[in-house]
């Protein structure tokens, strides 16, 4: 027997803007919004999580846990991200006693001391210095349907805005599609070829800092694993889904299971 992992991608609810490619959404807090998220809670928890992983990095566990002991305690307000969100809920709803940042996003990377040359890993600054902006991120990589709006910031940053009203399940199984995740994996290989010669600044910012990261959230994932028993429930960027999965995978030491078996559409009043 070996312990079940489940990842659910998801765009960033609170909508901070530090993606290259960003989803807007309203606002998670309208009643409507609250109802629906519920929902999603309620069907997640069909999974019967032992723990949930959050898109934090380990050193904030001690903050993390003490915003959910104050959730529990009726004296912390729920923030818009999805960690608050789903993570709070779903935790409290499995009698949770506390859960688990998995992420690799420390203050000061060792691998990148304050004197490293960040032009070795600055693919958008060399497609853009040597003509191979082609093999950057564009609106047209992004697997999503016609009655959305695209908006392109000074410094690049795309912003989805969909023109019709989505439901946040609906979203969920979007996100989770495994076209759709593989398409994003793609987006990284292609990112991966911008250099010339003996100069390679997309592979070495997808190797050092995407691969990487990805790698060491796979690594924090087995460190958290404590039995067989385990079913850890993984609430993640959606970019992050197909690499952390093939590691899963591929590792042979974890049953993972898609989150799609989970999600079902449902109307909310």
């Amino acid at each position: 027997m070996k312990p079940t992992i489940m990842i659910l991608g998801s765009g960033h609810l609170a909508n901070p803007g530090m993606d290259g490619i960003n989803y807007k959404m309203d606002d998670v807090l309208a009643p409507k919004r609250q109802r629906e998220i519920e929902q999603l809670v309620t069907q997640l928890k069909t999974f019967q999580p032992t723990k949930i992983a959050l898109e934090q990095d380990p050193s904030r566990n001690a903050e993390i846990n003490a915003n959910y002991q104050g959730y529990l305690a009726d004296t912390y307000e729920l923030k818009r991200g999805e960690g608050d969100q789903i993570g709070f809920r779903l935790a409290k709803q499995m009698g949770h006693s506390k859960l688990y940042g998995v992420d690799y996003w420390p203050e000061h990377d060792p691998f990148f001391p304050d004197d490293f040359d960040s032009d070795l890993i600055d693919p958008d600054k060399f497609a853009k210095e040597h003509n191979q902006e082609h093999f950057l991120p564009s609106i047209e990589d992004l697997h999503v349907d016609s009655d959305v709006e695209f908006h392109e910031e000074e410094d690049g940053r795309v912003w989805i805005e969909p023109v019709k009203y989505e439901p946040i399940i609906d979203m969920y199984i979007r996100h989770n599609d495994p076209e759709g995740t593989r398409a994003d994996h793609q987006v990284y290989l292609r990112i991966s070829r911008v250099g010339i010669g003996d100069h390679y600044p997309g592979a070495n910012w997808v190797a050092h800092s995407w691969y990487a990261r990805n790698l060491k959230i796979f690594v924090n994932l087995t460190r958290i694993t404590e039995s067989a028993d385990d079913r850890i429930l993984l609430i993640i960027g959606a970019g992050h889904v197909f690499l952390v999965q093939q590691f899963l995978e591929d590792s042979g030491d974890y049953i993972v299971e898609s989150s799609l078996k989970y999600l079902k559409t449902e109307d909310v009043n």
